[in-house]
């Protein structure tokens, strides 16, 4: 396998202040970078103060977006190579998932995945394969990759929330369905929302809906 790059991103947290007792990783969408999901993190450390928030730039310049980046060639139709590639993109980001949750003193059950688009399509690669199952992966207006390998690759399997416009132009609302059946199928917890007239992005209900899973996975006990 190639050398594994080493990913950085912008970070922010924890709102209170002190050392984090959780984290959070955004995992950006094709063609932008870490600086866009890091602009959600105020709104979920309203209910997690005690949050750090990460969210890495993808190892790959994006040929479509000339200042953006990619976590593999989303456009590549071929099956086997496309595998390749998510593969290793999926490995970038485990390692630096490992380094920062070392870093900070977090454990798996306190690791949290949110992912957009591209970023939900790794988020649910690689949370699936991981050693220990994560407190849970959050993601909006995505896909999932590689699902007929989940049966033979699980290892753990953390909650999952799914949130998706019915009016997204780039990935139909048929990628939620097919989704949130496959990931049932194989004994994952999994709820799906659908929000009417959204197209391919994120709205303030959908933050609400993220807001309320992560708090109830990562708030600390009163």
């Amino acid at each position: 396998m190639a050398e594994l790059i080493e990913l950085a991103g912008p970070e922010a947290g924890p709102a209170s202040g002190g050392a984090p007792d959780a984290l959070v990783v955004l995992v950006h969408g094709y063609g932008a970078d870490g600086n866009d999901l890091i602009g959600l993190a105020p709104h979920f450390a309203q209910a997690l103060p005690g949050a750090a928030f990460v969210s890495p730039h993808a190892p790959y310049p994006c040929e479509m977006a000339p200042f953006g980046r990619q976590w593999f060639n989303v456009w590549n139709e071929d099956p086997v190579s496309r595998l390749e590639e998510i593969r290793h993109a999926a490995a970038i980001l485990d390692a630096f998932i490992d380094e920062r949750c070392a870093a900070l003193g977090i454990a798996d059950d306190r690791l949290a995945l949110l992912g957009f688009s591209q970023g939900t399509m790794m988020s649910l690669f690689v949370a699936p394969r991981r050693a220990a199952p994560c407190a849970g992966v959050l993601g909006y207006s995505g896909r999932l990759e590689g699902a007929d390998l989940l049966a033979a690759e699980t290892v753990s399997r953390p909650p999952v929330v799914l949130v998706h416009g019915d009016s997204d132009e780039l990935l139909p609302l048929h990628r939620l369905q097919h989704a949130h059946a496959a990931l049932e199928e194989n004994g994952f917890e999994v709820a799906a929302h659908v929000r009417p007239g959204l197209g391919h992005g994120i709205d303030d209900a959908g933050i609400e809906i993220g807001r309320r899973f992560l708090a109830s996975r990562l708030a600390p006990a009163s």
